[in-house]
């Protein structure tokens, strides 16, 4: 009865998100406590939202303070430099730019954001790739690649499945920290291969030329070292002018490296060093009260929506966890696994994680799918933090650039001008070829069983 109950609980919810018959919010508060109170457990099902919210808590905090903190030090002008550095580097050489488009992505992405780096990475690098003719689909792919991988502990998927597991997401990403690393060392090369293929496509020549050879002329018919360097300068707006603080640039860099380095080595929890790491960066870059009170409220809006749907998966797992549908349902399906395939289980996950993108968004695979296997493993004998690992290989994390459920995808192609079919048919193969790696790599990394 309670497995039925939960497979009952599970379809509705997916069906109602990805239906758009509810919000991701509704659906994950209101379709449990219907079917706690159908299964008769009435009252006790406040305990049981109590349960999973506590459970929640550090999660949903360390989110919060995420959000405000690399808001805060972006507001100061703490990636000014570095974008502009990146810019003037790459120079008109398609290689180069190509990688570093993938580069100023990857530092973007920092905050965890798909969104923003996909608004400041793609307007900074398409005069270069229009100057010179380049494939806008290499731009998409360079940005898409760069946010995919980059998968943080305060990105959605990372905080989704540690939220779903009631674990700390250190122990998610910790022993991915080299898998991340390879699967950065892929996308490079890539970008890399795709830059050199653009040069010849183009006829711009690598090499410096000897006396007498000819110059190579670029896509607008200019010799190409006469073409400009780079992109156009960066044009800040009054308000973004007001709020910089280049003179705190190594200040806020160094505080930055200090917060992630003391967070990813587990010395302290991270939602208490991003609460301190913001306190300070308020302190440091504003340290006028109004001003503080500006930059919280510049940011209060994206915290408050992702805080909420994760205090709302607290209320979910807390029921399924409280009622034992998650339980009973995982034992009915154990019947289904022949044992000697259950090790198996993680490995086939991450293969099939990026295409699970195109299918569920993060909110129904994170909080519906993904507890149920994970809770089908730990029956047959596994670690569910395995399952937790396989899924953000590739699930919304390589996969959410080029899946339709997301609005990022969207802001991708329209940014870069292009259709969303190209898109997809272009960076598809890359992109699942980037979570394989990854996971191959964990395979080998003993992070996942084979």
């Amino acid at each position: 009865m309670l497995a039925l109950l939960g497979l009952a609980t599970i379809v509705v919810l997916l069906a109602a998100i990805m239906t758009n018959r509810m919000s991701p919010l509704v659906a994950l508060i209101a379709v449990p406590i219907i079917a706690a109170l159908a299964g008769g457990f009435g009252l006790e099902t406040s305990k049981f939202i109590i349960a999973g919210i506590r459970s929640i808590a550090p999660t949903a905090g360390m989110f919060v303070f995420a959000i405000i903190f690399f808001g805060v030090v972006t507001d100061a002008g703490m990636m000014d430099p570095i974008i502009d550095r990146i810019l003037r580097v790459v120079g008109t050489k398609p290689a180069r730019i190509t990688m570093g488009t993938t580069l100023l992505a990857l530092l973007i992405h920092l905050d965890g954001s798909g969104a923003v780096c996909f608004l400041i990475t793609i307007p900074a690098m398409l005069p270069l790739y229009d100057r010179l003719g380049m494939d806008k689909r290499i731009l998409a792919l360079c940005v898409s690649m760069a946010a995919g991988v980059n998968f943080l502990p305060w990105t959605g998927p990372m905080i989704r499945s540690a939220a779903a597991l009631k674990v700390p997401v250190t122990d998610i990403f910790n022993p991915l920290i080299a898998v991340q690393g390879i699967g950065l060392l892929f996308i490079f090369t890539v970008a890399f291969l795709l830059g050199k293929r653009e040069e010849r496509r183009l006829g711009l020549s690598s090499r410096p030329l000897a006396a007498g050879q000819a110059r190579s002329v670029g896509a607008m018919g200019a010799p190409e070292d006469a073409m400009p360097v780079g992109p156009a300068p960066r044009v800040l707006t009054p308000e973004q002018i007001r709020i910089r603080r280049p003179k705190l640039f190594w200040v806020n860099l160094i505080l930055t490296a200090v917060i992630m380095a003391v967070m990813i080595e587990g010395a302290v929890d991270p939602v208490v060093m991003f609460m301190v790491g913001t306190v300070l960066a308020l302190m440091i870059n504003y340290p006028d009260v109004k001003m503080q009170k500006e930059r919280v409220d510049a940011h209060a809006k994206a915290a408050l929506m992702m805080a909420s749907i994760l205090l709302a998966a607290g209320v979910f797992t807390g029921i399924m966890t409280g009622t034992k549908m998650l339980t009973a349902m995982a034992q009915s399906a154990v019947a289904f696994v022949p044992p000697d395939m259950a090790q198996h289980v993680p490995f086939a996950l991450g293969i099939l994680s990026m295409p699970l993108s195109l299918l569920f968004d993060p909110d129904s695979y994170y909080f519906g799918m993904m507890p149920v296997i994970a809770e089908v493993y730990k029956t047959l004998g596994g670690d569910p933090i395995q399952i937790a690992q396989a899924s953000v290989l590739g699930q919304m994390t390589v996969g959410f650039p080029v899946s339709p459920l997301t609005p990022a995808t969207f802001l991708v192609v329209g940014l870069c001008g292009i259709g969303l079919g190209e898109h997809q048919k272009f960076s598809i193969p890359y992109l699942f070829a980037a979570s394989v790696v990854m996971t191959v790599a964990a395979a080998i990394l003993g992070v996942i069983p084979f």
